[in-house]
């Protein structure tokens, strides 16, 4: 994705005239707008301290704009972030560019996307999940969390119907997505069968799966195949996989919310991975 430079004295802040609309920012009428932000294709925006931070000290990550209150300019400056230097604006500056659920603690940046690498990049003993038509941004923030913590090389899902990541799964990754790259495919079994030919194991996570994962045999390079809540695998992926596994769950409630699901399997996975 190619960074566009902003023109001459184009200021898409100007705290007296509100926002302005496009390139990151839809307008909430009076107040700003009713959907949260998203990116423009090149322009993603990130809110939160811990988005916003790790995206300041992510060197692949070129901020265009910071936005700071004057308490968060200040916490900046006492944590060591001094570039760039922060446009100190009042709360509700921010309050009306997002959702007005949207906990920003007084950070917001505009930034350049991050580069995307592709499937055949992936380290060849890497952990890898893959998301079929995941497009809940609250949810796949949250894998995103998960697969910072447990290591995961990348998430690779569909360029179509997948939420950007930007605004609410920036916020809902509290960080991760400066840690785990995205790799976007036109089409995920195709994509699948990519990684089986580099060597890539692909179990697919299904709650009728016909073992239990931790009795599974797993190995490196492995990819974990998660499906939407709901829906879970679709048939095609269902197929693309090698192997299809359960998490057995000793409780009255069988099933898990993705992110959940995803946090336990990858637990699960790296038990399994390290007792060989």
């Amino acid at each position: 994705m190619r960074d566009r430079e902003r023109p001459p004295g184009k200021d898409r802040f100007a705290p007296k005239s509100g926002p302005r609309k496009g390139r990151g920012f839809e307008p909430r009428g009076k107040r700003g707008g009713d959907r949260p932000p998203r990116g423009s294709g090149d322009t993603v925006v990130l809110y939160g301290w811990h988005s916003v931070t790790e995206a300041l000290k992510n060197p692949k990550r070129k901020i265009r704009r910071l936005l700071a209150t004057e308490n968060a300019a200040r916490r900046l400056t006492e944590e060591g972030f001094d570039k760039p230097e922060p446009d100190v604006v009042r709360p509700f500056e921010i309050d009306r560019m997002l959702s007005p659920d949207a906990v920003h603690n007084g950070l917001l940046a505009e930034a350049a996307p991050l580069p995307e690498p592709e499937l055949d990049e992936l380290p060849e003993d890497s952990l890898v999940l893959i998301l079929d038509q995941i497009t809940d941004p609250h949810n796949v923030g949250a894998v995103l969390r998960s697969a910072a913590a447990f290591g995961v090389a990348a998430i690779v899902t569909t360029a179509r119907h997948s939420p950007e990541a930007t605004g609410v799964l920036a916020k809902a990754a509290s960080g991760a997505l400066e840690h785990v790259p995205i790799v976007l495919v036109q089409n995920l079994s195709r994509g699948m069968d990519e990684l089986r030919d580099a060597g890539f194991l692909l179990v697919g996570l299904d709650s009728e799966g016909p073992a239990d994962l931790e009795a599974t045999t797993l190995r490196l390079p492995l990819a974990l195949v998660l499906g939407a809540e709901g829906k879970g695998l679709r048939q095609l992926t269902r197929q693309t996989c090698d192997v299809l596994a359960r998490i057995d769950l000793p409780g009255e409630i069988k099933s898990l919310n993705v992110s959940n699901a995803c946090a336990v399997s990858l637990y699960a996975a790296r038990r399994a991975l390290a007792a060989k």
